[in-house]
């Protein structure tokens, strides 16, 4: 008789852990899907030119540098495959650059700047615009 109460807590046991798994398993899904939410073309925009800012600063003949980015609210999905593993994002739809920069007068300079923009983003050239800074 003690062998069936055994067998029954035993079994018992197994299902409310496997009732604790299936359970965990939804509380997973929770974070990623507000972290989601609170993604914004807004941060994406502020996050991107610092960035941009940060790099093109360390182009030779760029000197100080600052970016303005113009973004649409549709957003794109962009493939990153890395390892063996892939992930799509969704991210606003860039309209346009204007990188203001003291080097912004010379040729290499701004085919140098123009050329890292249009990769880092993958849009067309003739979305960015450099300009020399004034003064």
């Amino acid at each position: 008789m003690r062998d069936g109460r055994l067998g029954k807590i035993i079994i018992i046991c197994g299902l409310v852990g496997i009732a604790l798994i299936f359970i965990s398993s939804f509380g997973s899904l929770s974070p990623e899907k507000s972290e989601r939410e609170s993604f914004s073309a807004g941060q994406y925009k502020s996050d991107t030119q610092n960035e941009l800012s940060s790099v093109l600063s360390q182009i030779e003949g760029v000197g100080k540098v600052s970016v303005f980015l113009t973004v649409d609210s549709a957003e794109v999905n962009v493939g990153f495959s890395g390892g063996a593993s892939s992930k799509n994002e969704s991210v606003p739809a860039v309209q346009g650059v204007l990188v203001v920069c003291e080097g912004g007068d010379d040729p290499v300079t701004v085919e140098r700047v123009i050329s890292a923009v249009t990769r880092s983003l993958n849009i067309s050239s003739a979305k960015v615009c450099v300009s020399k800074m004034s003064g």
